[in-house]
């Protein structure tokens, strides 16, 4: 068994099982990592247990609608539940669950209008969900002119975020990913609409 605290944070991010835009994913041990923009992570960390889940989500919430099954994860209200939910599952107890979350920049807001702010819609939504079921936030990083690598370690539940500069990240796919998503849902109609370093924590 590896014995991560013995690790630095680049080899631990090496082992990582990555998650994009829309997943979550759930370890005993294995590392989890994420790129984020103006998206948020949330780790939910069992505190009596070696299991923690990561997930990834693009909005807060989204209406019912022509694409709403198909993009269901990439809301927060969807994704916060199924990893809640599975945790649960694994034998996690909700009174020992504890949260910590990253995100939010302001990568792709320049040019959206107020109403898709989703950064900081996302950051709110994630204070409110957490408050309304109880869980405690313990740690956090969010807004700012950063993009993020978030990366949780289950096994003891610590979290590292660095906070990159746009213009430093080799994977530009992330500002394409969240443009592109962005972009669909100004052109949707209104039917399928939206409710519109290294830190050690």
């Amino acid at each position: 068994m590896i014995d991560y605290s013995q690790l630095p944070s680049s080899e631990i991010e090496r082992l990582s099982r990555n998650i994009k835009p829309g997943e979550w994913a759930i370890e005993p041990m294995r590392p989890i990592s994420t790129l984020l923009g103006s998206c948020v992570a949330v780790c939910l960390i069992d505190t009596g247990l070696p299991l923690a889940g990561m997930n990834h989500f693009m909005l807060p919430q989204m209406k019912k609608g022509a694409h709403a099954d198909e993009d269901m994860l990439l809301a927060g209200d969807a994704c916060m539940e199924a990893l809640l939910n599975a945790m649960l599952k694994q034998g996690a107890a909700k009174h020992r669950i504890k949260a910590k979350a990253f995100g939010g920049g302001t990568v792709i807001d320049a040019n959206l209008p107020t109403s898709l702010s989703i950064g900081k819609r996302n950051a709110d939504f994630t204070h409110e969900w957490l408050d309304r079921e109880g869980i405690p936030l313990i740690a956090s990083d969010f807004l700012g002119p950063w993009s993020r690598k978030v990366l949780l370690v289950p096994a003891n539940g610590d979290a590292y975020c660095k906070r990159v500069t746009s213009s430093l990240i080799s994977n530009q796919s992330l500002r394409r990913e969240e443009q592109a998503y962005a972009d669909s849902l100004l052109n949707k109609p209104s039917s399928a609409g939206v409710d519109k370093k290294i830190e050690l924590f």
